[in-house]
């Protein structure tokens, strides 16, 4: 069965930093696009980060404009997911949820639908 788990969401004030982690069991993630999305209350889920596996130990990553400069995501291992979130902003506050892509695109896709499996999410509040 596979499972993606979030941890490290939390409270922190504006100009604070958060961790993110996600961790996937059930099968091996190495060629699979990972990524993180968010959901603030009464807007869409949105894109964030994502890396994709170019070869060999290395992966690509993408960022969403809003988070560029601020958001590092990185690939632990195989099965572990990193998102560093630096300076952080109120209107950051959102449910962020772990995403797995196993189409082995040549691109990262921004799109919630193109992910297979999903975390439960992780929530994550910014206080001004």
């Amino acid at each position: 069965q596979v499972q993606l788990v979030e941890s490290g969401g939390g409270l922190v004030q504006a100009g604070g930093s958060l961790r993110l982690s996600c961790a996937a069991s059930g099968r091996t993630f190495s060629t699979y696009t990972m990524g993180w999305f968010r959901q603030a209350p009464g807007k869409e889920r949105e894109f964030v980060a994502a890396t994709r596996w170019i070869g060999g130990y290395n992966y690509y990553g993408d960022y969403a404009d809003s988070v560029k400069g601020r958001f590092t995501i990185s690939r632990d291992n195989a099965n572990t997911l990193s998102l560093r979130m630096n300076s952080l902003k109120p209107e950051d506050t959102a449910v962020y949820y772990c995403a797995a892509d196993s189409s082995a695109s040549s691109t990262i896709a921004t799109m919630s639908k193109r992910y297979d499996y999903w975390g439960q999410g992780t929530q994550v509040t910014v206080s001004s």
